[in-house]
C-alpha cells in the first residue's frame, strides 16, 4: 500500500493535561506544635494549540499519528510547593488550515505565520489545603482534586492559500502551465488525471510576486463524484482569481474549447462560493498546428462574454509573459483591497449547559430525580474527594451558598429525593437532605464531618452489646446483656422525660416508717409484745 505524501484531511484527537491534585499537609517543626496548613496547590495541565508553520505543507503527520495528548499537572506537595505546570503540546499545521468540530461546525480558520489556536485547554490544579483555610477553618483535613483537561474530536481541513488557480479538464496542461511560469516540477504525464493532489508554484510579474495552485482535473459529472470529484475545489476558495486553461488540440471526439469552458463553469457553479472570482481563459497547446486553429476561431466568441483571453503554449512559453502580467494586475487589486491581518490567537472554551439559560445553574425535575445543571456546580463536584468526609461537607457549604438547596426546596423536592449534578452521561447523584447545618463550627477531627455521623440505632445497638460481652459476669448470657442494655436506655429516656417511673424503679433517697412496724426492714417478727 502506497503511503500518501500530501494529505489535505484528517480527523484528530486531542486530549489536553489533566491538572495535578492538591495535598492536604501541616507543619510540622520542633517548638512548633500549631504549625498550620501547608499543602500546595496542584499545576495546570497542559493545553493542545494548533498554530500555523510555514515550513508544513500537509497534514500527512496526522494522518499516521491522529491521537495527540499533552502533559498532565504535577501534584501539590507540603511546605507550600506548587506541583509542576503540564507543558502545552504545539501541533503544526499548513497555512489555510480549517479547524471544524465533530459535527460540522467551523470552529477556527488559521491564516497567515504564527497564528494559533488553544483547541483543548488543560485543567485547573487543584486547591492545596493552605489555600482552603479560613478564620472558621483554619487547619482544613482536606483538598480539591484537579480536573480534567478537555477532550474533543477535530476535523483538520487545508485549503492552500494560493493568489490564483489554475482548473480545466484533466491533461488541459495545467501542470505544464504552472512549470513552465515557476520553478515548481510538478508530474506531468500524457494520460488523465496525472495530477492527483495541489500543487503550488510561486510566479514572478514585474514587482509582484504570487503564488499559483495547480488543483487536479474536473470532469463533468464531478459534482455527483465523477472523476475525482469536488473534494480538491477547496483549495481555490482562497484564490483572489481563476484560470481557465483550455485543451485547444484535445484529440477526444465531441469537444471544443467553448464546450469545456461551459462545464467548468457549471461545476464550479454547483460547488457554489466562487461566481465572484474574477477569470480569465488561458487557451493552451497553440504550438499546435490544430490547436492554434482552434483557438483563431474561438477567441472572439469567448471575448464576447467578456472575458479575458490568452493564447498560450507551455511548451514554447508563447504568451506567459501576458498571462503572468494579468494574473499580476488582479492579485495587486485584491491584495490592495484586502485588510491586513497579522497573526491571531484563538482559544475555545467549552460553552456552558445549553438548559442554564444563562444562570449560575438550573434544576430541573426528571424521571431519575432532580438534576442540576451549571458551570459551577459540575467544576466543584470534579474537584471533590468523596472518601473525604470534610470535603463532601466543604461541596455542601458551596451548594449552599450558590443557593441550589434553596431552590430545591422552592420546586418542591423533599427529603431522600434524588439530585443529580451534571449531564445523564456523567452524573453524581446525592440524597437531597435540607437543613443541614453548614459552617466549619460544626467539624471534628480533620477529614470528618459530624453532620455526615448518621449512625442507625440498630447499629449502635449492637456495637455497645459487643462492648459489653467482653466485661459480662459468667451468668449472662447475649440475651441479659441485651435486655440490661434495653433497660438502662429506657430508663434514660423516661428520666429525659421527666415522668415518674413508678415501682417498677428504684427508690433513691431516705424513705420514713415506724420503728417496729411492718415497713421497719429490722423489725423481729417473733419479738414478744409484737402483733
Amino acid at each position: 500500500m502506497a503511503v500518501p505524501s500530501f494529505v489535505d484531511r484528517v480527523r484528530l484527537h486531542v486530549a489536553a493535561g489533566r491538572g495535578g491534585n492538591g495535598v492536604a499537609s501541616v507543619h510540622r517543626e520542633k517548638f512548633k506544635p500549631l504549625g498550620g496548613p501547608d499543602g500546595g496547590n496542584g499545576g495546570p495541565g497542559g493545553s493542545v494549540i494548533l498554530r500555523v508553520d510555514p515550513d508544513v505543507t500537509t497534514l500527512v503527520d496526522y494522518h499516521h499519528s491522529p491521537r495527540r495528548t499533552a502533559t498532565h499537572g504535577g501534584h501539590g506537595a507540603g511546605g507550600h510547593r506548587n506541583g509542576a505546570h503540564g507543558a502545552d503540546l504545539v501541533l503544526g499545521v499548513p497555512d489555510g488550515t480549517v479547524v471544524k468540530a465533530e459535527s460540522g461546525e467551523v470552529l477556527g480558520d488559521l491564516v497567515g505565520s504564527g497564528s494559533e489556536m488553544v483547541v483543548a485547554e488543560g485543567g485547573r490544579g487543584g486547591l492545596g489545603n493552605a489555600a482552603l483555610a479560613s478564620k472558621n477553618r483554619k487547619a482544613p483535613g482536606f483538598a480539591l482534586l484537579g480536573e480534567p483537561g478537555d477532550e474533543l474530536v477535530l476535523t483538520l481541513e487545508l485549503k492552500v492559500v494560493a493568489d490564483v488557480g489554475l482548473v480545466g479538464f484533466p491533461s488541459a496542461g495545467k501542470s505544464s502551465l504552472i512549470a513552465a511560469m515557476s520553478r515548481a516540477r510538478p508530474k506531468i504525464a500524457d494520460y488523465p488525471f496525472t495530477t492527483l493532489v495541489p500543487n503550488l508554484g510561486v510566479v514572478t510579474a514585474g514587482e509582484t510576486t504570487f503564488t499559483v495552485a495547480d488543483v487536479p482535473g474536473l470532469i463533468e459529472g464531478a459534482s455527483e463524484g465523477r472523476g475525482l470529484g469536488h473534494q480538491f475545489l477547496r483549495h481555490v476558495e482562497r484564490c483572489a482569481a481563476l484560470v481557465h486553461v483550455v485543451d485547444t488540440a484535445t484529440i477526444e471526439p465531441g469537444r471544443n474549447p467553448v464546450d469545456d469552458l461551459d462545464v467548468i463553469e457549471r461545476e464550479l457553479e454547483r460547488y457554489g462560493g466562487l461566481e465572484d472570482r474574477p477569470r480569465l481563459v488561458a487557451l493552451n497547446k497553440t504550438d499546435v498546428p490544430d490547436g492554434h486553429e482552434i483557438a483563431e476561431m474561438t477567441v472572439e466568441e469567448l471575448r464576447d462574454r467578456g472575458l479575458r483571453v490568452f493564447e498560450v503554449s507551455a511548451a514554447s512559453g508563447a504568451g506567459l509573459r501576458e498571462l503572468g502580467f494579468a494574473m499580476a494586475e488582479i492579485v495587486t487589486a485584491a491584495r490592495a483591497a484586502r485588510p491586513s491581518v497579522g497573526a491571531t490567537r484563538i482559544v475555545l472554551r467549552p460553552q456552558g449547559p445549553a438548559d442554564a439559560g444563562g444562570a449560575e445553574f438550573s434544576v430541573v425535575e426528571t424521571d431519575q430525580g432532580w438534576r442540576v445543571r451549571g458551570t459551577k456546580p459540575e467544576r466543584w463536584v470534579r474537584q471533590t474527594d468523596f472518601s473525604n468526609e470534610e470535603a463532601v461537607g466543604f461541596l455542601a457549604d458551596r451548594f449552599e451558598r450558590l443557593g441550589v438547596e434553596a431552590r430545591l426546596l422552592e420546586l418542591g423536592a423533599e427529603e431522600g429525593d434524588a439530585v443529580l449534578i451534571g449531564p445523564e452521561s456523567d452524573s453524581v447523584v446525592f440524597d437531597f437532605q435540607p437543613g443541614i447545618a453548614a459552617g466549619a463550627e460544626m467539624l471534628g477531627r480533620r477529614g470528618e464531618d459530624q453532620r455526615f455521623d448518621t449512625e442507625r440505632p440498630a447499629a449502635a445497638r449492637r456495637k455497645r452489646i459487643q462492648e459489653e460481652l467482653a466485661e459480662r459476669s459468667e451468668e449472662e448470657t447475649r440475651a441479659d446483656v441485651a435486655r440490661r442494655i434495653d433497660a438502662e436506655r429506657a430508663e434514660r429516656s423516661e428520666r429525659r422525660k421527666g415522668r415518674d417511673l413508678g415501682d417498677s424503679a428504684p427508690h433513691r433517697g431516705p424513705t420514713s416508717y415506724e420503728i417496729g412496724s411492718e415497713e421497719d426492714p429490722d423489725r423481729d417478727p417473733d419479738a414478744p409484745g409484737r402483733p
